[in-house]
């Protein structure tokens, strides 16, 4: 005999593609069953990982297996719901056809007055018996009548649009539905032994896929505090075929797609290269590239856009954080962490995004500028936070940058362990004003040693328009030479600095607040003066 449980999805443990769900039903044995039967379970289920279990008096569970089960949908009630939601939107549709149809006569019928109007006072024969007013107020009257009538037929031309938008999606689906598409689920199938009638609590565990979650991170600091506020988020989805209503939801950042064997290595073999003398000839006739492509190639933190349009979204967002966020519980086994959502989950199976915060947190932070006035002439604002050792681990993810609650950028997290410092790039500051001119650049009439020199030189003035401190990393680049009869030379510098690698010049600056600094250098680039030097814009 068998019979079927009524569960519940009670509780959902979500990894990074695929999901845990337990499920819990309580059924009354009469002592007869020799099985009971979970039925209309979706295809995403993984077979090999049911488990089942429970507690009852004088139960004894078998085994467990799951069965395949395909039925051809029942639509003729759909199928009248979709007819009679389509007769209803071609009435409504009909309706307003026959209004714009009244307006567009009452319209023309104002038009038509008017130019009879028009002509009629041009064939008047004395002017001056005119009544300039009442022409002043039939004007007026015309002109808002036809108005108002304008209006009124654009938004029934609107209603009109949508109404035959709704017709083809009623008529698509209409269509879809028309041919019978077999329907599979699974059932879950428990065999025991029952001595005795009495109640059975039934749990029952699978493992589902078409599931995930994965990590994203508000960061929100102020210009007049040295805080930045972490809000740790989840963004679940799935596609499962079972809505999660109500469940108990926990985040796990367990790898359970890895497998739990490590990888084998196979051979590395290395080989000499035979020659290709084809791609050669190739790569020798490709282009240098562009000196766009190499400035966009050298933009420091790429990865920083700006979407201004989503200000006034974030802004009214940020003046709802003052109440308290429901944040999760977190609990650490060796490397795994689970962030238990104490608001509990609501989410459907259709694909939806839904976000949770995990937690919510202020971190003390000392701010820094960096610039590069020969790509950008704009300061870009990087901090260091270290995440405590009594914190939880981070995960890769983007990461919204907000300043004063004005939204500013993204940037992406590296995983971030407990006790482990991380840089955060917060976008462009324009607290920083920063000039950059070119203000020598002079060839020697005489050789010198039986080259050519020419002299260039910069000078930079870098404003601080804050009412506070900054600290200012500034790079420069002098051109380095491929050639060994072309030598580029810095010749001076204020304040005095040594000349790096690839040409680098790095100044560590600490400007006072509403203060300005001056830097200017000097370098000589030295050729033959017969060879022709390339690359040298300035």
């Amino acid at each position: 005999m068998s019979k079927t449980v009524d569960t519940r999805i009670q509780e959902v443990t979500v990894y990074d593609d695929r999901a845990l769900v337990t499920r819990r039903g309580i059924v009354q044995l009469s002592g007869n069953e020799h099985e009971l039967v979970i039925a209309h379970l979706p295809v995403t289920l993984v077979s090999e990982s049911v488990r089942v279990g429970g507690t009852g008096s004088a139960v004894q569970l078998l085994g467990v297996r799951t069965e395949r089960i395909y039925t051809t949908e029942a639509i003729a009630h759909r199928v009248s719901e979709l007819n009679q939601s389509i007769s209803s939107v071609e009435d409504e549709k009909r309706l307003i056809q026959d209004e714009l149809t009244l307006l567009n006569l009452q319209r023309n019928f104002i038009k038509s007055l008017n130019t009879q109007y028009l002509e009629r006072l041009a064939r008047f024969p004395n002017p001056e018996q005119m009544n300039l007013e009442e022409i002043r107020k039939l004007l007026d009257f015309v002109g808002q009548q036809y108005g108002e009538f304008s209006l009124a037929i654009a938004g029934r031309e609107k209603q009109q649009q949508k109404l035959d938008q709704q017709l083809q999606a009623l008529h698509q689906q209409l269509q879809q539905i028309s041919i019978p598409h077999p329907q599979e689920s699974f059932n879950i199938i428990i065999s025991l032994e029952a001595s005795e009638a009495g109640e059975f609590k039934l749990e029952a565990s699978y493992i589902v896929n078409e599931a995930s979650w994965k990590p994203l991170y508000d960061l929100r600091f102020s210009t007049t505090s040295q805080i930045i506020n972490i809000s740790y988020l989840a963004e679940v989805k799935q596609s499962t075929g079972e809505d999660w209503l109500d469940v108990a939801l926990t985040l796990s950042t367990a790898k359970p797609g890895l497998g739990s064997l490590p990888p084998k290595l196979t051979p590395w073999y290395v080989d000499i290269q035979q020659p290709n003398y084809s791609l050669q000839r190739r790569m020798r006739s490709r282009a240098e590239p562009s000196s766009m492509q190499e400035e966009m190639a050298g933009m420091p933190f790429a990865g920083m856009t700006p979407a201004l349009e989503e200000k006034a979204i974030w802004s009214a967002e940020g003046e709802q954080l003052k109440a308290r966020i429901a944040t999760a519980e977190v609990h650490k086994q060796g490397g795994v962490v689970t962030f238990a959502v104490s608001s509990g989950g609501n989410i459907e199976s259709d694909g939806t995004p839904h976000k949770t915060t995990i937690f919510n947190d202020d971190y003390p932070y000392q701010a820094e500028y960096i610039s590069m006035p020969r790509l950008v002439s704009m300061a870009y604002l990087q901090t260091t936070i270290t995440n405590p050792l009594t914190g939880v681990t981070l995960l890769p993810g983007n990461a919204n940058i907000f300043r004063d609650y004005t939204f500013v950028g993204t940037t992406e997290l590296e995983n971030i362990a407990p006790g482990q410092e991380f840089k955060v790039n917060l976008g462009i500051d324009e607290g920083l004003k920063i000039e950059r001119d070119l203000v020598e650049r002079q060839v020697d009439k005489k050789l010198i040693g039986n080259n050519r020199r020419t002299t260039y030189a910069y000078r930079l003035v870098i404003t601080n328009l804050s009412d506070r401190m900054a600290v200012l990393t500034l790079t420069e680049q002098l051109p380095v030479s491929r050639n060994e009869l072309v030598k580029v030379r810095l010749s001076r510098s204020n304040p005095q600095i040594q000349m790096g690698d690839l040409g680098l010049l790095e100044w560590s600056l600490t400007l006072e607040p509403n203060s300005a600094q001056e830097l200017y250098y000097q370098f000589t680039v030295e050729q033959p003066p017969d060879l022709t030097v390339f690359g040298l814009d300035i």
